[in-house]
C-alpha cells in the first residue's frame, strides 16, 4: 500500500424530507447570501426548489437564483454565475440537483475568488480556495456531492476537463433518496454506470497488498449490480435507492482509492465523446471500459480474474486465467445490456470516421494517459476502434 493523506470534510444529512433543513445548515456553514444554482425544470415542477427556498428564508437567509444548468455542464453558465457573485457578493453557493449542477457550482466557486479565467483551473492550475458549495442531491451517480472534483466542458472546441482539490469538497450534503423516484430509468441506469466506473478506475491499479480497498470497491461493485436492478423495476423502492446513493457518495470520495494508484484513461476517452457527441457521460463509460478492459487485461491478467470471481462470480480457471477474465468482461458487458447501457459505439451515435479527431482532442502528443497501462495515442485509437 502507497502512502497517503485522505482528507474528506463533507457533512452528510440522510433520509425523507431532509432538503427542509437545508437552511438551517447553510447558517451552520457560514452562510449568509447564496447562490441557488440548480438545471432544468425538474427541481421547479416537484416543488423542491420552493422548499429549499422556504428553508433558507426560515432562517433569514437571503439567496439569488441561477438555473439552467445542462449535462456535461457548460462555460458559459459557469462565467455567468462567477460574475453573479462578485455583483451580489455571494458568500455561499447551493448546489441543488445532479453531478452537472454541482460540478457547474464548484466551477463558479472557483472562479469568484479568482482574478483570472476559472479554465485556468481545469487546465491545471492548482486548486486553492473556493467558496463554500452545498449540494442537494437530485441524482445518484457522479459522487461529486462528497468529492474534490469538478468536470466543465468548454464551449470554445467542446472540450471536456476535469479538476480538484479539497477546497472544492462540499461543506454539506443533503442525501434523501425520495428525490430520485421520479428519475427516468436511464438517467438512474448511466449513474449505475457511473458509479461502478469510479470504482473500477481505483480497482484496476498496479500496487499491491490494497486487500482493504479492494474489498471495498468489491462491495460497492456488489451493492449496485444487486439494488440498480430493482430501483428499475420499482421506481418507488426507497430501500434500493437509498444504497445506490450512498454507493454512489463512497464510490467517488477516494475511500476505495487511498493507499493504490488510480486510472482513469477510460474517463478521459469518454470526455472526449461525451464533448464531441454530448452523450450521457454513464452511456459512453459503458462503451468505453469494456474496450479498455479487453486491451489492457494482459498487463495484470490475475487482477481481471480476481475482479471476474469476485464480482461477477466467475469460476477461476487456474490452467486459463484469460478465460477467466474474459468471461468477467463479459458478464459486466451484459450487465450494462440488462439496464439499458450501450456497450458499442454505433450505440451512442458515435462513429468510427471521428476516432482522430477523438484522439487529437485530447491532447496527448508525444505524451500518455492512464496509470495501469501508460496509453498513448496509438493506444488510444485501438481502444476506440475496440469499442466500434
Amino acid at each position: 500500500m502507497n502512502n497517503f493523506n485522505f482528507y474528506s470534510p463533507t457533512f452528510f444529512v440522510f433520509g425523507k424530507e431532509r432538503e427542509n433543513e437545508a437552511g438551517k445548515y447553510v447558517k451552520r456553514f457560514g452562510g449568509s447570501k447564496v447562490l441557488i444554482h440548480f438545471g432544468g425544470g425538474s427541481v421547479v415542477k416537484n416543488g423542491l426548489l420552493d422548499r429549499v427556498k422556504k428553508s433558507l428564508a426560515n432562517e433569514g437567509i437571503t439567496f439569488v437564483e441561477l438555473g439552467g444548468v445542462v449535462p456535461n455542464p457548460r462555460s458559459g453558465l459557469v462565467y455567468e454565475g462567477i460574475d453573479i457573485c462578485k455583483r451580489e457578493n455571494i458568500d455561499f453557493i447551493l448546489a441543488v440537483g445532479g453531478g452537472s449542477v454541482i460540478d457547474s457550482a464548484k466551477a463558479i466557486a472557483l472562479g469568484t475568488l479568482y482574478d483570472g479565467d476559472f479554465w485556468d483551473f481545469y487546465l491545471g492550475k492548482q486548486v486553492e480556495k473556493a467558496l463554500p458549495v452545498a449540494t442537494i442531491l437530485t441524482i445518484s451517480a457522479a459522487g461529486s456531492e462528497g468529492s474534490s472534483g469538478s468536470v466543465i466542458t468548454h464551449e470554445n472546441g467542446m472540450l471536456k476537463r476535469a479538476c480538484g482539490g479539497d477546497a472544492m469538497r462540499p461543506v454539506f450534503s443533503i442525501l434523501n433518496p425520495e428525490l430520485t423516484c421520479s428519475l427516468p430509468n436511464f438517467q438512474t441506469a448511466c449513474g449505475a454506470t457511473d458509479m461502478m466506473a469510479h470504482v473500477m478506475e481505483r480497482y484496476f491499479t498496479n500496487t499491491k497488498n490494497v486487500e482493504i480497498s479492494d474489498r471495498l470497491s468489491e462491495g460497492i461493485l456488489l451493492t449496485v449490480i444487486n439494488e440498480a436492478p430493482k430501483a428499475l423495476a420499482d421506481k418507488n423502492d426507497y430501500e434500493s435507492r437509498a444504497n445506490l446513493m450512498w454507493a454512489g457518495m463512497v464510490a467517488h470520495n477516494d475511500t476505495c482509492g487511498v493507499g493504490r494508484d488510480s486510472d482513469w484513461s477510460s474517463h478521459q476517452m469518454e470526455h472526449e465523446l461525451s464533448g464531441l457527441y454530448d452523450v450521457a457521460h454513464g452511456a459512453g463509460l459503458a462503451v468505453m471500459f469494456p474496450a479498455w478492459m479487453k486491451y489492457v487485461m494482459h498487463h495484470d491478467i490475475m487482477r481481471f480474474a480476481q475482479f471476474a470471481v469476485r464480482v461477477w462470480g466467475c469460476e477461476m480457471d487456474f490452467q486459463n486465467p484469460e478465460k477467466t477474465a474474459l468471461h468477467g468482461i463479459e458478464c459486466y458487458e451484459k450487465f450494462m445490456t440488462s439496464i439499458g447501457m450501450p456497450i458499442r459505439f454505433s450505440e451512442l451515435g458515435a462513429k468510427a470516421e471521428d476516432i482522430p479527431i477523438l484522439v487529437k482532442t485530447m491532447g496527448l502528443g508525444k505524451g500518455t494517459v492512464g496509470s495501469f497501462v501508460k496509453l498513448t495515442e496509438e493506444d488510444v485509437t485501438k481502444i476506440y476502434e475496440l469499442a466500434v
